[in-house]
């Protein structure tokens, strides 16, 4: 397989996976308060790049799904893929969920605020402490098993190009 098909297939499988496990928790994947599990994927981009485009295309798809409509699609998709191109130029492990955090609590908390007419800083705390939970509680763990366990996996091969510091 070539590099380019390889790139594509590996996006859209990260892209699979962002859809089916928003849409299986989705109780707790929408709303003002949640916690999107989800999201434990958008340390992918510290391994490779083929998850910037396959994060941003499952959130648009778990979005549209979402019910909140169109801002949801254009304003959560677009916070993941802000967030995936930052997690990609981050060099340090223990800062990969960062971007994720931060990029979501400001974003979809003000998207939020807007659409449910909120107070804007609780909005963005609760979003943001839901991406916590998701992104370091469940996506550290996750890249720390990646990093022990994935290097038969697709995604992995891309980690020696990168520092991989703690």
């Amino acid at each position: 397989m070539n590099q380019r098909t390889r790139f594509l297939v590996h996006g859209a499988l990260i892209s699979a996976i962002y859809v089916v496990i928003t849409i299986a928790f989705a109780p707790i994947s929408y709303g003002p308060v949640q916690v999107r599990i989800s999201e434990m994927l958008t340390v992918l981009p510290f391994f490779t790049p083929a998850a910037i485009p396959g994060l941003f295309v499952g959130a648009m798809i778990a979005n549209a799904y979402g019910g909140l409509g169109v801002i949801d699609v254009v304003a959560g998709s677009s916070a993941t893929l802000i967030a995936a191109v930052l997690t990609y130029k981050m060099n340090r492990k223990v800062l990969a969920p960062l971007p994720p955090v931060l990029v979501n609590a400001v974003i979809i908390g003000a998207m939020l605020t807007y659409l449910f007419q909120l107070p804007l800083v609780p909005t963005m705390l609760y979003v943001g402490f839901g991406q916590i939970v998701a992104c370091y509680g469940l996506g550290y763990p996750f890249m720390v098993a990646m990093e022990k366990y994935g290097k038969h996996l697709f995604f992995i091969k891309t980690v020696e190009k990168k520092k991989v510091l703690s």
